[in-house]
């Protein structure tokens, strides 16, 4: 991670670590490093999410990229793919997106896409952090008609559905699914995707009001769907994160599809079909020890990154695949978008139920999914950096590797958005994983709180 860019974005409490200055000074920067001084009036698109401070951001993002001349098109509230789609429809010179994803109200973040639609490799990233924090560049500072405008885009949802809409095959005519918004992003898009690909739509948590988007809602709180779809007798159920560039899915028993199952369903269509690349499929040191064992058994190639969408991403790029994802419900679909996209991961999803007649339920049992128990460990950012050297905490990773020997996995890691270290135990026992879980959260507590 950089000294301002975590795995996804720049990202912060908004108005105390995220605040106006530094959204201006990113605005400024990201329009010099992605236009090397090549146009006089670079083209960038803002979208927000309905987080209370999108609003603030904006307007101090947009100051920044105006004062170096680029001019700003406002898409609104919208979610982060569609801004990754649209850089290319609107032939944009670049993109941000203003979202904290999955976090709480109080976080906000800036992503940011280049030209091509895709997300900032690391190069560029760190030309921006050392123009904001080093002034490695002075900025240009133009005058008269040489200062950037501002526009509002008028088309943005329209456009963005239909793109979502002409990569579906099959209605989901007759389908009843309920859709959890987040009180997010898919607000803005949901009811009238799910509406018009022929779904009979029950909403949920999709009045946003700018402090309760993620709040017990989403793809981060699964349950109040869940126990929704259930009772209510529907076909399936949908749930996305404030930015809506992840899905997680409920079939029709009310039990939890995540994304290492959505991976599974959408991956064995793809191969049948034909259009699974190298019948390679991209995950993530975090994917399932099931999902692994369902790549061997139907004869597909699983290729792991390290955690995180944009590394899925690099590893697709570089080496000609064309599906990946991760758990969490990051899904990317190369062969329709250059980022994740929570509806076009459940429009996929769904096509594919209605088009096999089948239920949610028994396409999912094609994968049997290992226990996993996740422990997420608060700590200050120093010890987020000790987490490195700490010899008790190594020994006591070490020793619970050793005692689930070649029956499981441990795998501790640093969050690239959130100050957090998360523990993952995997293997046969859900009861002794979950005790050597807290045994090393303990551990962590103790030396690096």
């Amino acid at each position: 991670m950089g000294r301002l860019f975590g795995t996804d974005g720049v990202r912060g409490v908004a108005n105390s670590e995220l605040t106006c200055e530094l959204a201006l000074n990113i605005g400024r920067a990201a329009a010099m490093v992605l236009t090397d001084g090549d146009r006089r009036h670079p083209r960038v698109l803002i979208g927000k999410d309905t987080r209370i401070s999108s609003d603030m951001l904006e307007s101090a993002i947009t100051a920044g990229l105006c004062s170096v001349g680029a001019n700003v098109v406002h898409l609104g509230v919208v979610p982060t793919p569609t801004v990754a789609y649209l850089v290319g429809k609107y032939k944009a010179d670049a993109g941000v997106m203003l979202t904290a994803s999955h976090n709480p109200c109080e976080f906000n973040g800036i992503k940011i896409f280049s030209g091509d639609g895709y997300k900032l490799p690391d190069a560029l990233e760190e030309q921006i952090e050392s123009i904001v924090l080093d002034h490695a560049q002075k900025p240009a500072v133009p005058v008269g008609g040489d200062v950037g405008s501002v526009t509002v885009a008028q088309n943005v949802v329209r456009d963005y559905i239909d793109h979502i809409k002409s990569t579906v095959a099959f209605s989901l005519d007759g389908m009843k699914i309920a859709v959890d918004c987040a009180n997010g992003s898919a607000s803005r898009t949901a009811e009238k995707l799910f509406t018009e690909l022929g779904a009979t739509c029950y909403m949920l948590s999709d009045c946003p009001n700018g402090v309760n988007v993620n709040d017990s809602c989403g793809s981060t709180h699964m349950e109040n769907l869940m126990t929704f779809v259930k009772e209510n007798h529907l076909d399936a159920g949908v749930a996305f994160d404030g930015d809506a560039d992840r899905c997680l899915a409920v079939d029709e028993k009310g039990q939890l599809v995540d994304g290492d199952y959505v991976m599974a369903i959408c991956a064995a269509d793809m191969k049948s079909r034909g259009k699974l690349a190298r019948g390679s499929v991209v995950g993530t040191i975090m994917t399932n020890m099931g999902f692994n064992r369902f790549c061997d058994d139907t004869g597909m190639k699983f290729v792991a990154t390290k955690v995180g969408d944009r590394y899925v991403l690099e590893e697709m790029l570089q080496e000609g695949y064309n599906f990946g994802g991760e758990q969490s419900g990051h899904v990317i679909f190369l062969d329709f978008a250059t980022t994740g996209d929570g509806q076009l991961t459940a429009s996929q999803l769904l096509s594919i139920v209605h088009r096999r007649q089948a239920n949610l339920s028994s396409l999912a049992s094609l994968m049997t999914r290992y226990p996993q128990v996740m422990v997420n460990v608060a700590v200050t950012p120093e010890g987020k950096l000790r987490f490195y050297t700490d010899t008790e905490v190594k020994e006591t990773i070490e020793q619970a590797k050793a005692k689930l020997g070649g029956n499981g996995r441990v795998i501790v890691r640093p969050s690239g958005t959130e100050p957090l270290l998360r523990v993952m135990v995997e293997g046969e026992d859900p009861e002794y994983i979950g005790v050597l879980a807290n045994s090393i959260a303990d551990v962590m507590r103790e030396r690096l709180a």
